[in-house]
């Protein structure tokens, strides 16, 4: 698979950024709103936005059990802040009828680095993509407070305040960061998720 069909979950958020980062990066990128639409990718990236907004929505638009029957299936899956909420199994501070896809068994903590005025820039080494450290862009951002043992830990950040925290994983063919790669100009880390898709 040389151009592999990778959908971008188009409920809200920053779904173009993430369109146009996939496309650099080699893929065939289209904006996913409906099961049908599902079928036809070979990937899915949850883009950044608002995790209970996205959680609601994707129960308004039937996508909440073929989403998890393709997770279980083996499908990969990126998420970008908001998105990487949706991909963990525990939120912290989010709220109670909040429901996500429980893919990468870890907890994160929603709004960990503080409200949008205290959104930052800064360095990240992320493990498997190269090229030296990705400036790294976080927006009301979570970060991950626990992993479990098939987790690996790819991305921390490396100065500052927030320095060692943990803020990209990866569990088999699921990717998340707490960071926005995709308004950086910077397509390294969708090259990585493209790739992890090609081979799956």
């Amino acid at each position: 698979m040389s151009r592999p069909t990778i959908g971008v979950l188009a409920l809200q958020g920053d779904v173009r950024e993430h369109l146009a980062a996939l496309t650099v990066a080699g893929a065939d990128a289209r904006p996913v709103r409906r099961p049908g639409e599902l079928d036809a990718v070979d990937g899915l990236v949850i883009p950044g936005g608002e995790s209970t907004t996205i959680s609601k929505l994707v129960d308004i638009f039937e996508l909440r059990e073929p989403i998890d029957k393709r997770i279980a299936d083996g499908m990969p899956v990126y998420g970008s802040c908001a998105g990487m909420i949706m991909l963990a199994t525990e939120v912290l501070d989010g709220r109670a009828d909040q429901r996500g896809f429980a893919g990468i068994d870890m907890t994160v903590r929603r709004n960990a680095f503080g409200r949008q005025v205290d959104s930052f820039e800064a360095p990240v080494e992320i493990t498997g993509v190269p090229g030296g450290g990705f400036h790294a862009v976080f927006i009301r951002a979570p970060w991950v407070e626990r992993v479990g043992a098939g987790v690996e830990v790819i991305g921390t950040v490396t100065g500052g305040p927030a320095a060692e925290r943990i803020v990209a994983v990866r569990q088999g063919n699921l990717l998340a960061t707490s960071f926005h790669p995709e308004l950086t100009g910077d397509p390294r880390v969708h090259a990585y998720f493209v790739e992890l898709a090609r081979t799956a």
